[in-house]
């Protein structure tokens, strides 16, 4: 990764007007108006990409020094998808609020946050802090690029079934920070609580369980209004979605349990919590976390449109609508062309990040999170992706 001038540098006169005396009429007009500060410097379009390294891909806690590989990685699809830059930065601390204190620190030089493999709970309560305070999107994406893309992937594979999504039975294996996103993002496009059940790795989330705090506390009373109790065995008796995020593994005879034409969709990375050749034998249609499957659920459709939009109409912060018509135009990428085996987009396809940007731009707009009310301009990601 390089960072590199934007506009020339070989004279003396534009010695002078990038640095000093020039700089200092752009410095003192941001003094006496803040408001000009995205105007008159990168921070419009740029984006910090945080991690403790606590949560690293399947790796687990490796600490920031070893997960730097995945953030500059991030910060390449966030150029290259979006048009966005990024800039990756690891914290040597996994203190709740010494994260909180250092990325509200260095706020002022970024458009937006992007927090990174940061493990549950603790997530929670950095991203909610965080984006309550900052005025500025804030996003996991372990959490909501996960949710985003898992409900594009359930409206198009309930469409090719003929289903309604909000008369789908879902069961979603894990309660960490991607399970609990996705359902409630699921709840926020329509799939209804009583229909869902969450399963963590001491079973059945339920309102009756004395166990539950924070956000799990969240799903017991928002989710299984029947209150069925056990294990993933007894979750899956006649559900019509199976969505794994929980890293374990699922036995054939519980997916068998499934109700007939059903989604499992195992998301588990590099093992899937069902492999897809025995899901198969059991349900309709299939995806997985894995580019060497069909139906890869990948963040990288979510994320750099949904900062892209955000950043273009300087949003101060990320809605569940934005989330949900991010999802949407994700979903619809692919209407004319709806396989079994094609119910995503693949993640280089350049319509992919335009879409969503001006989706979650208008969503904004919608929402008045927006601080400007402009059209997007989205097609800097097609130009960039073909630059």
């Amino acid at each position: 990764m390089t960072m590199s001038a934007t506009v020339p540098l070989a004279s003396k006169d534009d010695l002078s007007l990038a640095y000093t005396p020039g700089v200092a009429r752009v410095c003192e007009a941001i003094a006496e108006d803040e408001t000009l500060y995205p105007d008159y410097t990168w921070t419009a379009n740029t984006v910090a990409v945080v991690s403790d390294g606590s949560a690293v891909l399947g790796l687990g806690n490796i600490g920031p020094r070893a997960a730097m590989p995945v953030m500059e990685g991030k910060s390449v699809l966030f150029k290259q998808f979006g048009g966005v830059d990024s800039i990756p930065i690891v914290l040597d601390t996994q203190d709740v609020e010494g994260i909180i204190a250092t990325v509200k620190a260095m706020a002022p030089s970024f458009g937006g946050i992007n927090l990174e493999d940061i493990s549950a709970p603790r997530c929670f309560e950095i991203e909610r802090r965080l984006d309550a305070e900052l005025g500025i999107p804030v996003f996991h994406d372990d959490q909501h690029g996960t949710a985003v893309v898992t409900l594009a992937a359930l409206r198009n594979a309930a469409r090719l079934l003929g289903r309604a999504v909000d008369d789908l039975r879902v069961v979603v294996s894990g309660a960490g920070a991607a399970g609990v996103a996705i359902t409630r993002t699921l709840i926020a496009a329509g799939v209804q609580g009583a229909n869902m059940i969450v399963v963590d790795s001491r079973g059945i989330i339920h309102a009756e369980r004395g166990d539950l705090s924070g956000m799990k506390a969240e799903i017991g009373a928002t989710t299984n209004f029947s209150g069925r109790t056990g294990a993933i065995t007894e979750a899956l008796i006649g559900a019509d979605v199976l969505i794994g995020v929980s890293g374990g593994s699922i036995p054939e005879e519980a997916v068998a349990g499934m109700a007939p034409g059903a989604i499992v969709f195992a998301l588990a990375n590099p093992t899937p919590e069902v492999h897809p050749t025995v899901a198969h034998r059991h349900a309709a249609i299939v995806a997985t976390g894995r580019s060497d499957f069909p139906n890869q659920i990948n963040n990288v459709l979510a994320f750099p449109g949904i900062f892209r939009g955000a950043l273009d109409v300087r949003a101060t912060t990320i809605t569940d609508r934005m989330k949900v018509a991010a999802a949407d135009a994700i979903a619809a990428i692919v209407a004319d062309d709806l396989r079994p085996d094609a119910i995503v987009p693949s993640p280089l396809d350049p319509r992919v990040a335009p879409a969503v940007a001006a989706a979650v731009a208008a969503a904004a707009i919608e929402d008045g999170v927006a601080r400007l009310s402009v059209a997007p301009a989205a097609e800097r990601a097609v130009e960039t992706q073909h630059a």
